[in-house]
């Protein structure tokens, strides 16, 4: 069985984990993020599966998307309330 390589840009190991780990003190952040380039950057995930894939809570999980979404991150959009939100994410680094 052939496994897929994620590709990460340097920026998000050279100074995005530092700035939300170290800086910001959201490590919790930093995992919801990767958890969602995972996923070709582009996740439709409710916040127990993300709790899943990341191992956090689900409050820690409401908490870093919160995060990811003030410092423009992640987006996040919704068709309605009681469906699971699409995040993408964002890399204001490249212009």
């Amino acid at each position: 069985m052939a496994m897929d390589a994620l590709q990460l840009d340097r920026y998000v190991t050279d100074t995005l984990m530092a700035d939300l780990v170290g800086h910001d003190r959201k490590p919790s952040a930093y995992l919801v993020y990767l958890a969602v380039v995972a996923n070709e950057g582009k996740a439709a995930l409710g916040y127990g599966e993300l709790a899943e894939r990341t191992g956090l809570s689900r409050r820690a999980c409401q908490e870093a998307v919160a995060h990811l979404i003030r410092r423009g991150l992640i987006s996040a959009t919704r068709r309605s309330a009681n469906e699971a939100a699409v995040y993408r994410a964002l890399t204001p680094w490249v212009r």
